[in-house]
């Protein structure tokens, strides 16, 4: 069989080990999903436009405002350590 094949080769590739029960099973669910993909191969789709998604796309995303922001002083006011008008943060690289 074909398909019992295919599975020993994949499961090569993928490192993978099956026994006997499990190729059995898992060439049965392959021969099961290649047999749709040829029933889905025999649907006219001439007429069918190419999309990319399912759904229409839009842009959710606000326009970009310039604002002002908070004072560096009043932003810097909670940090636990702070130095030259900027966050300190502890070294992680050595």
């Amino acid at each position: 069989m074909p398909v019992t094949m295919d599975v020993e080769n994949v499961a090569q590739l993928a490192r993978l080990r099956f026994s006997e029960e499990e190729k059995r099973d898992l060439s049965s669910k392959l021969s099961d999903i290649l047999s749709y993909m040829e029933q889905l191969n025999r649907l006219d789709t001439e007429d069918v436009e190419p999309t990319t998604h399912v759904l229409p796309l839009k842009n959710v995303f606000r326009e970009d405002v310039v604002v002002s922001s908070m004072p560096q002083k009043d932003l810097l006011a909670n940090a636990p350590d702070r130095a030259m008008g900027h966050f300190k943060v502890p070294k992680v690289i050595e």
